[in-house]
């Protein structure tokens, strides 16, 4: 019993490691212009505060341009464990789909501004820069119930409850599990442009990434069988694992941009810092209980120690990567742009908890291609597509922590309704490739599947004085 109750307490504790790992939760879509174009990285609009900083000196505006943005997704992400026999049968389910829902509530905002005069520029951004939302399991996720049921029900031994052991047949028990985590990364930033002559343009910048997020959830195994509780001590709560500890904290991002810029040709280049984020625990909860029987197994003496990254103070790294970004641009006739980019974010250099950004095969790269099309002075309409790759392995997915690679598409206009306001509207989506592995949970295989669906809405108001 000690080996199983140990995993049990190791599997629990390692959905906060999980639920809350940084780098691949990188955000790039701020601007609706993203949702609806995909490669912004030659752009000398409002958005480019971000997406190319020093094109905001070769703005034909010379003044103030100021921008609301608001983005809707919908988001889920799902889990479907696979068991083969005897353990289909002792742990109450062959297969079964652990849905998680992601959100972000009532949408995720940002804000861009810039001045313009002559050959230089000043621009600012605030957003949520990293994740963005929290994800619910309102069934628990496989790590969580496969190992209380294999512990319950002593699948690998084999015994029964009835001849008075501390064990638990499947169908003796009611298991409640609920998992919840959010991360939110909060950037403000500000930079600086400046044109040197009729090609060349460079800024430099810095970004405040802010951390705000919690990590909560419970299992908890009951009976009101007279035979199990007996032999547990006389209790009809078999088992209790809480967890609630909230984590802030904050690191700072520096950034250079350069533009290049020949007649109808724009080509630039964009490098973020890793941003070191070292977050300590504001632990409310953190409670490991069970009844007498299971109390006297040896692994309980343990619980301390395996509890101790999520004892109140201590703290976990969730760095955001260093970003390349190279974009070429090209006005193929006055009414019609397109754009084409490249993104590599170095998440294996970006401390992630655990250390599982060693896990991965290599960092994240993106390639984008977006068309811009001028239908009068007043209608803008485009369309952009995205391919990202993770480099994904086996040890690096977590169920409350996966990634799979994507293809996303995005479309939408923009429409001037007067010299000084515009509207943009947008929708992307993003088609994941599942991703399966084979998992070992108190010796018990699974097969997982994880999967994800997204899609977002965006409308935005530009206004320029």
């Amino acid at each position: 019993m000690m080996k199983r109750t140990n995993m049990l307490v190791t599997a629990f504790f390692g959905f906060a490691a999980a639920a809350s790992a940084g780098g691949l939760m990188t955000n790039t879509n701020y601007h609706i212009a993203f949702d609806r174009m995909m490669a912004r990285g030659a752009s000398f609009d409002v958005d480019a505060v971000y997406s190319n900083p020093a094109g905001l000196v070769w703005s034909e505006h010379d003044g103030w341009q100021l921008s609301f943005n608001a983005q809707k997704p919908f988001q889920y992400r799902d889990i479907e464990a696979t068991l083969s026999q005897p353990y289909a049968t002792a742990i109450g389910f062959e297969q079964h789909k652990f849905k998680g829902k992601a959100s972000a509530n009532p949408f995720v905002p940002a804000l861009f501004a810039t001045y313009k005069h002559d050959n230089w520029a000043v621009g600012f951004m605030a957003g949520i820069v990293g994740s963005g939302g929290k994800c619910t399991y309102d069934d628990g996720v496989p790590q969580f119930a496969v190992p209380v049921r294999g512990m319950m029900g002593q699948v690998a031994s084999g015994i029964n409850a009835g001849a008075g052991a501390a064990v638990v047949p499947a169908d003796f028990y009611r298991l409640d599990a609920f998992m919840e985590g959010k991360q939110y990364i909060y950037g403000i930033q500000a930079n600086f442009a400046y044109r040197f002559n009729d090609h060349w343009s460079a800024s430099v910048g810095l970004r405040a990434n802010i951390y705000d997020g919690y990590n909560r959830g419970h299992v908890i195994a009951t009976t009101d069988n007279a035979i199990v509780s007996g032999a547990m001590g006389g209790t009809g709560e078999l088992l209790r694992l809480n967890l609630d500890v909230d984590q802030r904290g904050w690191g700072l991002c520096p950034f250079l941009s350069v533009n290049y810029k020949y007649d109808r040709l724009v080509l630039t280049g964009r490098y973020e810092f890793r941003s070191k984020l070292n977050i300590p625990n504001d632990t409310k909860t953190l409670e490991i209980g069970a009844a007498p029987a299971l109390q006297a197994q040896p692994a309980f003496a343990s619980a301390a120690t395996l509890a101790a990254p999520y004892q109140d103070g201590v703290k976990t790294r969730y760095d955001m990567p260093s970003l390349l970004s190279l974009a070429v641009g090209y006005e193929l006739t006055d009414q019609l742009r397109a754009t084409a980019e490249y993104h590599f974010f170095d998440d294996k250099h970006a401390k992630m908890s655990g250390n599982r950004q060693d896990e991965l095969e290599h960092g994240t790269h993106e390639f984008l291609l977006g068309v811009e099309y001028d239908i009068n002075d007043r209608l803008t309409v485009s369309c952009g597509a995205q391919r990202t790759d993770y480099g994904l392995s086996d040890n690096y997915q977590a169920n409350t922590s996966f990634a799979c690679d994507s293809y996303s598409i995005g479309l939408g206009a923009a429409y001037r309704l007067t010299e000084q306001l515009r509207i943009n509207a947008g929708y992307f989506c993003s088609l994941y490739s599942d991703y399966s592995r084979e998992a070992n949970y108190l010796s018990i295989p699974v097969t997982e599947t994880y999967s994800r669906t997204n899609n977002v809405f965006g409308l935005g108001i530009d206004y320029r004085f």
